[in-house]
């Protein structure tokens, strides 16, 4: 029987294995000023497995860092990404490249990779993942839009969503909001039906200074747990510590 085991590195950043072929999402290693995780990594840079492939949803410094990636050794890894992002990637030395628009399908290491509709206010793409029977959503930190709705007509079956879920709004002025919070993630989850949600993107901090007076956070994991609960009864979400794994299985042959 197939299965596939999740690993929560931090904030977007997860490994995803399907049965020994791992696929790695948005790559941020490092912190600077206003960029900050907030949690401890589950998975050092030095410490990741070879890599199956790379998935990027938008060319956000916490979403691609390839400053740090760079590090990463084997060069040849291949990269799935939204248009625009393969040049940053290739300056860091990466040579196996892929940009996607909605709907286009690239192959990682054996994984069919499907890009997705997504909107942060720049470019960004959501994705599918599929082997073995298995299939993944990774929802990046897109807003709730709804063009989502098209991924639960095309895949009837997804086995684990991803879902950001801090519900971050950009202030002083007009406050305006670019990622889904614990609510609008539930909703979605509604219309993916997945059967089991993980929430991400939620421990993030600017720093004290700038939470204050230029971000909001309107989500929690814990938040996101309760409305899941009310939107979505048939999903199961876990709320996963850096590092600790979880292990899904296929479907049962007939």
């Amino acid at each position: 029987m197939s299965s596939l085991t999740l690993t929560r590195i931090a904030h977007a950043s997860v490994l995803i294995d399907f049965g020994g072929t791992v696929l790695l999402t948005d790559p941020w290693f490092s912190e600077k000023r206003g960029y900050y995780h907030g949690e401890p990594y589950g998975v050092a840079l030095d410490r990741l497995p070879r890599l199956a492939g790379v998935v990027g949803s938008h060319a956000h410094y916490d979403h691609f860092d390839m400053a740090s990636f760079g590090a990463y050794p084997d060069k040849a890894v291949p990269f799935a990404l939204q248009t625009g992002m393969a040049a940053a990637a290739r300056r860091a030395g990466f040579t196996q490249l892929t940009e996607l628009e909605p709907w286009q399908s690239t192959d990682l290491g054996g994984v069919r990779v499907t890009a997705a509709p997504a909107a942060h206010g720049m470019p960004e793409n959501s994705y599918v993942l599929e082997k073995d029977g298995l299939t993944v959503y990774f929802g990046g930190d897109t807003l709730l839009i709804p063009e989502l709705a098209e991924v639960g007509r095309r895949f009837l079956r997804i086995d684990l969503a991803l879902l950001s879920v801090n519900g971050l709004q950009i202030r002083p002025l007009l406050s305006r909001q670019v990622v889904m919070n614990a609510r609008e993630a539930a909703m979605l989850c509604a219309v993916l039906r997945p059967r089991v949600a993980v929430p991400m993107h939620y421990a993030f901090t600017a720093g004290p200074v700038r939470d204050r007076l230029l971000l909001r956070y309107t989500g929690t994991a814990a938040a996101f747990a309760r409305e899941a609960a009310a939107w979505a009864p048939d999903t199961t979400v876990r709320i996963l510590a850096p590092g600790e794994p979880l292990h899904i299985d296929g479907p049962t042959a007939a």
